[in-house]
């Protein structure tokens, strides 16, 4: 059997399962009502019988009709039930890593510090998730894991996966949270375990990632800025967003750059919102944002 996406976590399968069981069955009831609607109304039509009988009770169709249908709604809940409680226990050796969500990124801190704005978890190892929003409602969803919560300003949502393939695969928000919903997106990066390890014990931002041919080298400034969130709200190519374009910022005062990259609040563009959220990066990764801006002419 082939699924239009990745069975990518360890529930993938179960809810897959469960999923066009209940979608067949649904459809099989479909049919089969639709069915004795067209029959009856054909067997039974005033044509057919120009005096209508009055028709009794029948006690072994009642019991048919009621048993049936508890059994299968009974069949169902035991399988969605076992599903559930599997998606809110998460293993007791999971990595608890806290995700942020806000209009309109997604970001992630490790319990060593670390803050990242993909997702990086270690193949065949367990991660729990403790979901925050900083403003409106966003939903968290992983398709290929399976996975779907909504985080609700105020409160703490957790769920938790447990990676079976490696690659890379889209994080979207599943709640319309404003203009640039759309663009909430991320990723979560699998790795090999000892890969995972390295980065997570290094003082590297994020793992080297594998170039395609012909595929353009990117600078380390220009990958913190993809991880750290700031492409959702700030674009490359002189497009209006919620936050003024990176293409020409830089006009010779790496200095204020900087100090807008580590205090926000210091300085508003006039006609934008003052949104920006409190830095998350150190000096020296400001040192190389700055330099990778000077590039965007």
């Amino acid at each position: 059997m082939s699924y239009i996406l990745p069975q990518a976590s360890s529930v993938s399968l179960s809810i897959d399962r469960f999923f066009l069981g209940s979608l067949a069955l649904c459809l099989a009831f479909l049919l089969l009502v639709t069915f004795f609607i067209v029959y009856l109304s054909i067997r039974y039509s005033r044509t057919r019988n120009p005096h209508p009988e009055d028709i009794e009770g029948n006690a072994a169709l009642e019991v048919v009709w009621t048993v049936v249908p508890t059994a299968l709604f009974l069949v169902m809940f035991y399988y969605g039930w076992t599903d559930f409680r599997t998606l809110r226990n998460p293993p007791p050796d999971a990595l608890t890593v806290q995700v942020t969500a806000r209009q309109w990124s997604w970001s992630f801190e490790y319990p060593n510090g670390k803050r990242t704005g993909d997702l990086y978890a270690a193949l065949g190892r367990p991660m729990r998730l403790e979901l925050r929003s900083m403003d409106v409602i966003h939903g968290f969803y992983i398709p290929a894991f399976r996975i779907k919560i909504d985080v609700v300003p105020g409160r703490t949502a957790e769920a938790w996966f447990l990676p079976r393939l490696l690659g890379d695969f889209d994080i979207l928000c599943s709640v319309i949270c404003g203009t640039d919903h759309s663009a909430m997106l991320s990723k979560v990066r699998v790795l090999p375990e000892d890969e995972f390890k390295r980065w997570y014990f290094s003082d590297e931002a994020a793992p080297p990632r594998a170039k395609k041919a012909g595929e353009r080298k990117e600078d380390r400034g220009g990958v913190l800025l993809q991880d750290k969130g700031c492409l959702a709200c700030h674009s490359l190519d002189g497009s209006t967003m919620v936050g003024p374009t990176f293409k020409g910022l830089y006009k010779s005062d790496a200095a204020f750059l900087k100090r807008e990259i580590l205090e926000p609040s210091a300085f508003i563009a006039d006609g934008y919102p003052a949104v920006m959220p409190p830095s998350e990066v150190s000096g020296e990764e400001a040192d190389a944002m700055v330099d990778h801006l000077k590039t965007l002419r």
